[in-house]
């Protein structure tokens, strides 16, 4: 049975002319998710991360030293709300921003193939089905891997070891919080979600470093 732990990037910077950036907070969550990962003790023979700027940098901050792969990647968000008619509120709040996105992700997936998106749903699923898989096929008996990647990456992810990937996947992407821990085991009786958006390490000293925007 092999083991992978999927960590959320740090808050990126929301409302900035350029979102794919660390927060001075996402850089503190990132060193605090570090820590928690190697008080754990585990062994990773695999360390992964996407491409994109705030998830290597997560992945720096934390310690670590990740092999990129674009799979990893997020979904492109702009893409998905232009392309399923969604109208963000001016001026760009969290609460309504999330509202906006969930319905336009509903009609993203509903409209599978269809989509009139650089990215539909099925693709988004099947990159990120075969990065996973790789890695997990990859790993050693009783190995582990880590991969720094996004909330929707790791909703996807969890959504499909629960049996209903595109049915889901929205609710559980919408709650990942921050630098959020999430593991998945692999073995004979197939994909098992055994911890889900983990974030103990933001209680108590650390509380005020929880976010999930």
């Amino acid at each position: 049975m092999g083991a992978i732990y999927l960590v959320r990037h740090g808050q990126a910077s929301f409302g900035s002319a350029d979102y794919d950036q660390l927060s001075d907070v996402g850089a503190e969550q990132s060193k605090v998710v570090g820590n928690e990962l190697r008080r754990r003790g585990v062994e990773f023979t695999e360390v992964r991360c996407g491409t994109m700027v705030r998830q290597h940098d997560t992945a720096s901050a934390a310690g670590f030293d990740a092999v990129a792969d674009e799979r990893w990647n997020e979904y492109d968000f702009i893409d998905v709300l232009r392309g399923h008619g969604a109208e963000l509120p001016e001026p760009v709040d969290p609460r309504g921003f999330q509202a906006a996105l969930d319905e336009a992700l509903l009609a993203w997936i509903a409209a599978a193939d269809g989509s009139a998106c650089m990215e539909p749903w099925t693709s988004f699923a099947d990159r990120v089905n075969s990065a996973f898989d790789e890695l997990a096929e990859g790993l050693p008996k009783g190995g582990s891997a880590l991969v720094f990647t996004s909330g929707g990456v790791i909703g996807a992810l969890a959504a499909r070891a629960i049996g209903d990937q595109p049915g889901r996947f929205t609710a559980l992407h919408r709650v990942t919080c921050n630098a959020g821990i999430t593991k998945l085991v692999t073995g004979r009786s197939g994909l098992t979600l055994l911890a889900f958006n983990e974030h103990a390490h933001f209680e108590a000293e650390h509380r005020s470093l929880l976010t999930y925007r």
